[in-house]
């Protein structure tokens, strides 16, 4: 495309979501609750259509060489597709955010002031791979009366291309303008890059997927952007711990998906209890065909124990302490105490999810004041970090933001408060219209 025509295009998606903005705030809950519901319906219907696309997607993926962990967020199987019907069902259900009045009061002039939600108004929301974020972004801006613009990555442009046919004939049904979903079905670059300019037409970007996807939009925007860069998650196994939960929680947290944002990057153990802990654990993760980076203490520790000579370890880098590696691989930290712990995790973490395990009360209080991520957690997985997961139906993506939202973006985060306030003629120290002015009119 030339650049006047990506122009072109690319107004013409925005005029049409911006156009239906004033129809979808005055939605009643039923309305995208039916829309909602029938989207879970037609997506029931028609799965094999989606698998069949889907698998055009992932024989071009293959063919194209992609990681194994790009076409294992890329493939839709039956459970996948159940739960694309689940989020869809799970935010039908949820309350309506939109008119809600989170605060009022009267002030001494007997004003009545409150803050109520309504929508943020567009939303362009741009991701890669998965064609789940397709259905789950468009349920959440329906019920939260937002248009969207859905710009998936070109692996999965089949696939989203039948969703978002689904989506529109379910808005059609229930009469909701199906403008409010705009889907960006065309692939040239430029056209993310003029999305990004429409300042005052699309109200937030907000990017989904890698590290290099999100600062790169972070950088051309010239729109708010509500993003995470990266998941270096970390798990602290505390002196206190219970082992058997941690082991627990630290294989689900590395081995259930480790190609997601929420998977756990560095596993951080107390000293006292590494001698006990590491060698267990570095057993069942390594049958699970996990590849561990140590430091000097664990490698050692690994080392003088016979039965651990199958697995794959290497000396951690400093590099790979950032590293959020979306794969098989940990790394792993001895630490002497709590505090070498949190602090490690300021250094090294990313802000987005982070746990301690322990049955130490004031430690998990520390923990959870100390850690400045936007989920902290004790004794439980770090793959918990999921709208869904967390009874918010669905989100948009991670915050690790400070500005708005941080933590999933669900439905409440997809509005925003405006103040209302109510009146009986109330005016500002009594600052009217001079009695003698009416006097004049009434005699002239």
């Amino acid at each position: 495309m030339k650049v006047t025509e990506i122009d072109a295009y690319v107004e013409e998606k925005v005029k049409k979501a911006r156009s239906v903005l004033r129809k979808l705030s005055a939605l009643k809950t039923e309305t995208k609750n039916k829309a909602l519901l029938k989207a879970a319906e037609l997506i029931d219907q028609k799965r094999e259509v989606i698998k069949e696309e889907n698998e055009k997607d992932i024989k071009i993926a293959e063919g194209n060489g992609l990681r194994s962990s790009i076409i294992d967020r890329l493939k839709l199987t039956d459970r996948r597709i159940d739960g694309m019907i689940k989020v869809l069902e799970d935010v039908a259900n949820l309350p309506d955010p939109v008119g809600e009045i989170v605060k009022m009061w009267t002030v001494p002039n007997g004003l009545k002031i409150g803050k109520m939600r309504v929508p943020l108004g567009v939303i362009l929301i741009i991701y890669e791979s998965r064609p789940n974020v397709t259905v789950e972004a468009s349920s959440l801006c329906i019920k939260s009366s937002n248009a969207i613009i859905l710009r998936g990555g070109k692996e999965a442009i089949n696939t989203n291309r039948v969703l978002v046919e689904i989506l529109k004939d379910a808005l059609n049904y229930a009469e909701i303008p199906a403008e409010s979903i705009q889907f960006i079905d065309r692939q040239d670059r430029e056209i993310v890059w003029e999305l990004l300019k429409q300042e005052g037409k699309i109200d937030v970007a907000i990017p989904r997927g890698g590290e290099s996807l999100i600062r790169a939009v972070s950088e051309n925007a010239k729109i708010p952007v509500i993003k995470h860069y990266k998941g270096v998650c970390n798990i602290y196994v505390d002196e206190y711990a219970d082992l058997e939960k941690a082991l627990n929680i630290v294989y689900n947290a590395k081995v259930q998906r480790p190609s997601v944002c929420n998977a756990v990057e560095n596993l951080l153990i107390n000293k006292k209890i590494a001698n006990i802990f590491l060698p267990k654990m570095a057993f069942v993760l390594g049958k699970a065909g996990v590849e561990l980076r140590c430091d000097e203490e664990g490698i050692s520790i690994i080392r003088s124990i016979p039965k651990l000579s199958f697995l794959n370890v290497k000396k951690a880098t400093e590099e790979d302490y950032y590293e959020e590696f979306l794969d098989l691989i940990l790394a792993v930290k001895i630490v002497s105490d709590i505090e070498e712990a949190i602090d490690f995790i300021e250094k090294y973490g990313s802000k987005h999810s982070d746990a301690i395990i322990t049955e130490n009360y004031s430690n998990a209080m520390k923990f959870i004041n100390e850690v400045d991520s936007s989920t902290v957690y004790v004794n439980a997985s770090t793959r918990f970090t999921d709208g869904n997961e967390m009874g918010l139906g669905a989100e948009m993506g991670i915050s690790t933001d400070k500005i708005h939202a941080r933590g999933p973006m669900a439905l409440e985060e997809l509005t925003i408060t405006k103040y209302v306030v109510l009146g009986e003629g109330q005016i500002r120290d009594n600052f009217g219209v001079p009695e003698e002015y009416l006097e004049e009119y009434d005699k002239s």
